[in-house]
């Protein structure tokens, strides 16, 4: 039984019989700490359940982990397993869908109306003639249709697209936000919280959605093209070519950089 059952035991027998509250306890072999204790612990929780439900409502597909993650970085000292019994409590798990649908409300995406204001960053993937894949990131500035920058690679990861924003933040204001798609790059815990960090806000395009990040794309079949020119020799190289034309080539220890004509 619980405590609040034994609670509500006492205050029925009361009800029924004139007796006072200790005999009450005292015939049903209760302690009276049961009916006079207050808890603390719903006061305690009130400000991280209400955080807690903010972040799962900006977050819909996180669970726990990524939630305690988020919680700690916004300076939340708080236990795994209280996080856990909260969720727990407020109902957040996150549903198993039977059928592809969107886990986030339909909302107007934001226009940008000056330069600086919004980047849009998109990969396109492409092959060398020596049938190796290679990688295309591509930032464009979503008012000025600015390419900013164009970085080529075997391998982008999430810390390689950080490098290239830092790259271009360093010459010029950083945006304040950044229109993504949903690929495990911009999703990352390293990428998620370099952008907390800068104060940028992150804009992901809704799931099969990528005309919302249209202005990115548009650019991407000439990228490959040009990318395919400049690393066609088949050898590892990764190039990042910025608004000004200028391209910074590096090569990892124990390559060789492709010939020069």
């Amino acid at each position: 039984m619980t405590t609040g059952e034994r609670r509500a035991v006492v205050t029925a027998v009361q009800a029924r019989y004139p007796i006072s509250e200790r005999y009450a306890c005292r015939a049903l072999g209760f302690e009276r700490s049961v009916v006079r204790f207050v808890p603390q612990r719903p006061v305690l929780d009130a400000p991280l359940r209400e955080k807690l439900v903010t972040l799962a409502a900006e977050h819909p597909r996180w669970g726990v982990p990524r939630l305690h993650w988020r919680l700690q970085r916004a300076g939340w000292l708080v236990n795994y397993k209280r996080v856990v019994r909260l969720y727990r409590l407020e109902g957040l798990a996150v549903r198993r869908r039977e059928r592809k649908r969107l886990a986030v409300p339909r909302v107007p995406r934001p226009i940008a109306t000056g330069p600086t204001e919004t980047w849009s960053l998109d990969f396109v993937s492409d092959q060398l003639r020596s049938g190796r894949r290679f990688r295309c990131l591509t930032l464009i500035d979503s008012c000025t249709r600015e390419c900013l920058a164009i970085t080529v690679a075997y391998s982008l990861p999430s810390t390689a697209v950080i490098a290239a924003l830092e790259a271009v933040i360093t010459g010029r204001d950083q945006p304040t936000r950044l229109s993504l798609d949903n690929g495990s790059e911009f999703r990352s815990r390293a990428f998620d919280a370099w952008a907390a960090d800068r104060g940028i806000a992150l804009q992901f395009i809704q799931p099969g959605k990528p005309v919302q990040n249209a202005m990115s794309r548009a650019s991407t079949g000439s990228s490959a093209m040009n990318a395919s020119i400049n690393t066609g020799s088949g050898r590892y190289s990764t190039r990042s070519f910025t608004s000004s034309g200028t391209a910074a080539t590096s090569t990892p220890p124990g390559r060789t950089k492709p010939a020069t004509p």
